[in-house]
């Protein structure tokens, strides 16, 4: 997959097939997308191009609102389409100035100039160009003047695209990370780097790595303890992973920290991915140190056990 973050430097697509989204997340729905953008490049010979945009369209248009909490960075979005066989990817910056095209515009200055688009595959209700006015009316008018042919991704797609995005966001909030790894396709994962902590986990026995997040954007699950495996250097470990601001320690800062199995080599620095597997409990206060330490030791056995189910759902 070639990806584009400069319109100015595209080749000539040949038969272009393209569809627009943010694809965040690039969970089952958008995979959906994907195999019919494929399938429809390979019946007229064309290549399948993707078209997202950074940032998220929503910290542009409405800034004032809460920080948007990403399923996937704009890195690993990438990473993720680049396994679906797609031939382009193209980044669009998001400005306040593209957001102020008018739908003529957007559909001349961007869609056909920029793309000369032989199919466009966009949903029953996609909207586009300044107060969204534009929308698959005018793309059904405009068609034949010039010359793209339209594919509708119907109602019923489109709404379970919408839901299934709301209710992964919402399952990870809840901490149900099955069932958000069921929606997405694959297990939910947060990347970054190994920091220095207070190595509270040192002084109890549990040595854990602090993970500072790539891109602070990216949605964090429900404070508490999960199974999960971790990704370093090219290997997998598994591991007990704790979202929490320690509070038997009296702490306030939210943490998120992992105890990496059977691992005893210094990290520091180097990147780290961990991929959620099961929520094992909430972040909870204890009357004692020893209580605390007596909770990790159930943890890690409870996690343990769990990846030593053959027949675990994840």
């Amino acid at each position: 997959m070639q990806v584009y973050r400069d319109l100015q430097q595209l080749p000539r697509f040949k038969n272009a097939v393209i569809t627009i989204g943010t694809f965040d997340g690039v969970h089952y729905g958008h995979v959906h997308i994907l195999q019919q953008l494929r399938k429809v490049a390979e019946d007229c010979k064309g290549e399948s191009v993707v078209v997202t945009f950074d940032p998220h369209p929503r910290e542009i248009l409405f800034p004032q609102k809460s920080a948007t909490r990403l399923l996937t960075t704009l890195d690993e979005k990438i990473e993720l389409l680049s396994q679906h066989g797609i031939d382009h990817l193209v980044i669009v910056p998001f400005t306040k100035a593209f957001s102020e095209l008018s739908a003529k515009e957007y559909l001349e200055n961007f869609l056909v100039q920029v793309f000369n688009p032989h199919t466009i595959i966009i949903g029953y209700d996609h909207r586009f160009g300044h107060n969204r006015e534009g929308g698959l009316p005018l793309l059904e008018a405009e068609q034949s003047r010039y010359g793209f042919q339209l594919v509708e991704i119907p109602q019923q797609v489109v709404d379970d695209l919408a839901v299934s995005s709301t209710k992964i966001r919402n399952s990870l909030i809840a901490g149900d990370v099955h069932l958000a790894n069921e929606l997405l396709g694959y297990p939910y994962f947060l990347q970054g780097t190994v920091v220095h902590g207070d190595k509270l986990g040192r002084t109890i026995g549990f040595p854990t790595a602090n993970i500072s997040l790539n891109d602070n954007r990216k949605l964090v699950p429900a404070k508490g303890v999960y199974a999960v495996d971790v990704l370093l250097g090219g290997q997998v470990f598994q591991g007990a992973l704790n979202i929490g601001t320690r509070p038997t320690f009296d702490k306030l800062e939210l943490r998120i920290e992992v105890y990496i199995f059977d691992f005893d080599r210094e990290i520091y620095g180097e990147s780290i991915r961990a991929n959620f597997h099961a929520f094992l409990r909430e972040d909870q206060k204890f009357n004692s140190v020893d209580s605390l330490v007596e909770q990790i030791k159930l943890d890690v056995e409870n996690a343990k056990l769990y990846f030593a189910d053959p027949y675990r759902q994840s």
